[in-house]
């Protein structure tokens, strides 16, 4: 080690050390850690300066503007020496007494109130500092509630992707928060037909997100009893609503796909129209809900829909984050927008046209930024290769 750096380092922990020798531990840590004892020092040679030249009154009150800063910003010891200081200052500079038992009652009534002030406001200050750290306590912990739920929500996300012949598969959810109200998952039926989900709860954070959770815990359960679609919504619609009030209701949109038969059957409750795109009229159709949200009323009728399917087609489901994107200027991204993308970029794979549809989202709110959860779920037809 050269000579340079000892002599560095040693001037390093000798700042180090004066810093946190006069200053509070927090403000020590802000950075500026010379600029309070400086601004404390110039008050206090002020004061002192002024109770000199001014004979006739005395000034001894004006030190409680110094030691009321010291009191904030330096340790407990150093503002209490300080007192010292500025009782010695005011006997020294201050106007004459009449007799020494006026000069000691005098000084000791300056002691006194000097540090009253300093120990109400430093006891202000402790007060203040330990709600600080209480509320950092909380708002770590919420932090790791809230991490720790959006790890259980992923569990409910797909982690792989189906193999039906014929179809190409692709989906996304990007928070815009900790956790998400949205939701979406593969359920294969046989080896060549597939259900879709994708779902929305109404609201965001936290409570949406425990309502999504709800809501897939619910999916998997009915998926895994093979039951109809139209069953299947009933059934949810009824154990949402018994869990919450109608505020709070889930957008959902049910996708049937059998790559065999090439049809596409779906019941749409109140979720944004999936758009399909029809490769041999170069056109996007908008597949419209056809029912109530989940879990907005008690009882739901709803009817099914369907579609036939040719080779080239592309089925676009995604949530209200897409089209309700923003600009600068407060314009939606909208469904024309999203249509228009897809006609451009239909002959991109699933995974291209779903990343390509995500950055161009990002790109148009760029100076915004998303305001809601973003999912998106691509299902490319390539019945050729089948």
């Amino acid at each position: 080690m050269t000579t340079a750096t000892i002599a560095g380092a040693h001037s390093e922990t000798l700042t180090s050390l004066s810093s946190r020798s006069f200053l509070r531990r927090d403000v020590a840590a802000t950075g500026a850690q010379w600029l309070p004892a400086m601004l404390i020092l110039a008050s206090i040679a002020a004061v002192a300066y002024a109770d000199f030249i001014v004979s006739t009154v005395s000034l001894g009150y004006l030190y409680i503007l110094p030691l009321g800063i010291s009191a904030m910003f330096l340790r407990t010891r150093i503002s209490y020496a300080l007192i010292v200081v500025c009782v010695f200052l005011h006997d020294f500079f201050g106007p004459p007494y009449p007799s020494p038992e006026a000069r000691i009652a005098h000084n000791l009534t300056a002691a006194v109130g000097f540090t009253f002030v300093v120990y109400v406001i430093q006891r202000y200050v402790k007060q203040k500092e330990q709600l600080d750290r209480t509320v950092r306590h909380q708002r770590d912990q919420l932090l790791q509630d809230v991490e720790l739920a959006a790890q259980v929500q992923r569990m409910f996300l797909p982690t792989h992707r189906p193999s039906i012949p014929g179809l190409e598969i692709a989906g996304k959810m990007q928070p815009a928060r900790g956790v998400s109200g949205d939701y979406y998952t593969y359920i294969p039926i046989d080896e060549h037909s597939i259900q879709i989900v994708i779902a929305d709860v109404a609201g965001k954070g936290v409570p949406a997100a425990l309502l999504m959770s709800a809501t897939a815990a619910a999916v998997q359960f009915e998926a895994s009893e093979k039951r109809d679609m139209l069953e299947m919504v009933n059934r949810l619609n009824s154990g949402l609503f018994s869990l919450s009030d109608s505020s709070r209701y889930v957008t959902l949109l049910l996708a049937d796909i059998d790559a065999r038969s090439r049809s596409l059957r779906y019941v749409n409750c109140g979720h944004n129209p999936a758009l399909l795109f029809q490769a041999k009229a170069n056109h996007v159709v908008s597949m419209n809900s056809s029912c109530f949200p989940i879990g907005m009323f008690d009882s739901d009728a709803c009817a099914t829909n369907s579609a036939s399917l040719n080779a080239g087609d592309i089925l676009v489901l995604y949530t209200d984050g897409v089209i309700e994107a923003e600009n600068s200027l407060g314009e939606e991204f909208g469904m024309e927008r999203l249509s228009t993308l897809i006609r451009r970029a239909h002959t991109m794979s699933a995974d291209e046209l779903m990343n390509h549809i995500l950055e161009s989202v990002t790109d148009y709110s760029r100076d915004v930024g998303f305001d809601d959860d973003v999912t998106i779920v691509i299902v490319k037809f390539k019945f050729d290769s089948m």
